[in-house]
């Protein structure tokens, strides 16, 4: 350590510019003999630049192995010369972003180990075995790397995918090899200077209690110490090849409802896909030309590439994010565009409309408009006889559209609602199962029939973050699976004469108009993570009895008191507040679960007549929630300060 680096430090706290917790992992980390030099000399030189901002960011906290795994920066927002090295082909630093509180090697090679230490204890007897996948984001490659190789150094096997692969297809895999755990190295739909490590268990959900808090409890354990050194034992890394692409594509197959349709009318749709630079080119355009579907792809989004170069962010919630398919798709006169994120776990959607425009719908209304047809066809088909509607559910989250719960409902099919985060959705998926028995190597038909005999057959599963579920194959959001859903849906509703703004516009008429505003509220870095604690906290603890305008007339605290499903399962506390409105009207609060954000839930809701200007109602609905989010916007930002 260079000799004037503690007194710089020193002289940083007492002027109040560096944190006493990241000057605490400073010098833990340089005075560590198992740090790389490398390492140390980026930290000094942003020591030697007065760069405190960035040293808080990176270092305020060591990176929290949360109830689904890590997710930060692997890439600073100072990048220093250490960390540059020799950039790769595509510009990327040579080395991940160093600091307690970044996505690196140490803290990779943390989380492997707890998790391995974990399964051995689980599984006792039995040597540890993980498949690992990525997405095509900055040091994944590296990341499953070293962690396959950490995970045969400790005395397990490795399945690592070749290339990379979409989150399903990764939870697909943790069952089809009957491992004991999965990884996805990946940050969703994040900017790309993020990575995560995203865990799941051996039914190919991610982790949930009491799995989570043990695991999190061996993470813990480890962090001492924690380096990328990898242990030496007798375990092997298996190199996953194209085979499980292949049993993973015809699971999704057991999606499709109408196939001969499918095959007669799906030749007569246009469709324009982009996977946004990640994985979902490994199975969609294949999967469509299965079924008979042409499909477009955006040739500059086609190619993996981890700087997301033609978007600003790699989200398909954003329209900017659709904006070359849209391009693509007026020049082709296509009838859908279709996008998926990264990881190919999100799927967003802009359809044409009967005046040639194309129209980007939300993720409450793609998610109603499969489910509604799911239960249409289902039911016409006999999959679904008379009476056998109470052995069938949907299952959404809170936060997601009452649209979906009325749907079901109004034939007799329970809705279950489960916290946010498509883990709950995959553990009660896991449950049906087991109440049924299993399904070894049944067909779908048989295991349809066994599930609502003895258990709960699942006809579709959503949130409104644009992740969608037909089958229990998977156990997470699926956007390739969503996307064969959405195009037998289409090729539907266009075998009829109409398109599916047609059709969301009839699923309004019959069930009521309900619609919904999404409202985020970022704070980054050190302090907005405190500033978010604390706007959260102060909702908690001093709920508003007005919002907006609207009295308060009921407010649900899911982190008090006990709340149980329509299964009459208690649901696990989490900090997420409901409060009621009147007239339809709700607005739900929670802290983000993987990223620097509060985010607020909109909700509101009238009847429409078929004689209606049901586009003047929504305009209304629409400004009535546009009003609500301007209001908690204010109130939130006055709240984060104390």
């Amino acid at each position: 350590m260079r000799k004037d680096c503690p007194q710089n430090l020193e002289q940083a706290v007492q002027a109040g510019d560096l944190l006493p917790d990241s000057h605490k992992n400073i010098t833990r980390l340089l005075d560590s003999p198992e740090t790389a030099a490398r390492d140390k000399e980026s930290v000094l030189e942003l020591v030697e630049q007065g760069q405190w901002g960035e040293l808080n960011d990176r270092f305020f906290r060591t990176l929290a192995f949360g109830t689904g795994g890590l997710r930060g920066r692997t890439v600073g927002k100072v990048v220093t010369e250490a960390e540059r090295g020799t950039p790769t082909a595509l510009g990327r630093p040579e080395f991940p972003a160093v600091g307690t509180n970044c996505m690196n090697y140490g803290n990779v090679a943390r989380a492997t180990k707890g998790l391995v230490n974990y399964l051995k204890k689980n599984f006792a007897g039995q040597a540890p075995s993980v498949v690992f996948s990525h997405d095509t984001r900055h040091f994944s490659q590296e990341f499953v790397e070293l962690s396959a190789q950490i995970v045969a150094g400790m005395g397990g096997t490795a399945y690592l995918f070749a290339e990379d692969r979409s989150t399903p297809e990764l939870s697909f895999a943790v069952r089809h090899f009957g491992a004991q755990a999965g990884v996805e190295v990946t940050a969703s739909h994040n900017p790309s200077h993020d990575n995560g490590y995203k865990v799941y268990f051996s039914d190919g959900a991610q982790i949930v209690e009491p799995h989570a808090s043990g695991i999190i409890r061996e993470v813990e354990a480890a962090q001492d110490g924690a380096s990328d050194a990898v242990p030496k034992s007798e375990g092997k890394v298996v190199r996953i090849g194209s085979e499980v692409d292949q049993a993973y594509r015809e699971a999704l197959q057991e999606l499709v409802v109408e196939g001969e349709m499918l095959k007669r009318e799906g030749a007569k749709l246009k469709v324009v896909f982009t996977p946004l630079h990640g994985t979902g080119i490994r199975i969609v355009p294949a999967m469509l030309k299965s079924v008979g579907v042409p499909v477009s792809i955006v040739p500059a989004q086609e190619k993996g590439d981890g700087r997301f170069p033609t978007v600003r962010s790699p989200n398909p919630e954003n329209g900017e994010a659709l904006a070359m398919g849209i391009e693509l798709a007026k020049k082709e006169k296509a009838d859908l565009v279709v996008a998926t994120d990264p990881d190919a776990d999100r799927m967003g959607v802009a359809l044409r409309n009967a005046q040639g425009e194309y129209e980007l719908i939300t993720g409450n209304q793609i998610g109603s408009l499969l489910a509604a047809y799911r239960i249409d066809r289902m039911r016409a088909r006999g999959w679904i006889q008379p009476g056998q509607e109470k052995s069938c559910c949907l299952i959404k989250t809170f936060v997601t559209t009452d649209l979906q719960k009325e749907m079901a409902e109004s034939v007799g099919m329970k809705c279950v609602e489960t916290l946010t985060g498509f883990k709950y959705i995959g553990e009660k998926l896991g449950i049906y199962e087991k109440q049924a028995g299993g399904r070894g190597a049944m067909g779908a038909e048989e295991w349809r029939r066994k599930r609502m005999e003895r258990s709960t057959f699942f006809v579709f599963g959503g949130e409104e973050s644009y992740g969608y579920s037909g089958g229990d194959f998977v156990r997470d959001k699926d956007a390739n699976g969503a996307v064969l859903m959405l195009v037998e849906a289409a090729a539907w509703a266009k075998s009829r004469g109409r398109n599916l703004l047609e059709e969301m516009d009839e699923i309004y008429r019959k069930h009521g108009l309900y619609w919904e505003k999404l409202g985020t509220l970022e704070m980054s870095g050190a302090e907005g993570a405190r500033q978010i604690a604390r706007a959260v906290a102060s909702y908690q603890e001093k709920p508003p009895e007005e919002w907006g305008g609207r009295r308060v007339v009921g407010v649900q605290d899911y982190e008090k008191g006990s709340h149980f499903d329509v299964d009459g399962v208690e649901i696990p506390k989490e900090r997420m507040l409901m409060f009621d409105l009147g007239e339809g009207f709700r607005v739900a609060v929670r802290a983000s679960g993987t990223e620097p954000k509060m985010k607020c839930y909109f909700f509101g809701k009238r009847k429409v007549g078929t004689s209606e200007d049901l586009e003047k109602a929504k305009r209304e609905l629409s400004m009535e929630l546009e009003k609500l989010w301007e209001w908690t916007k204010k109130d939130a930002v006055a709240r984060s300060k104390g």
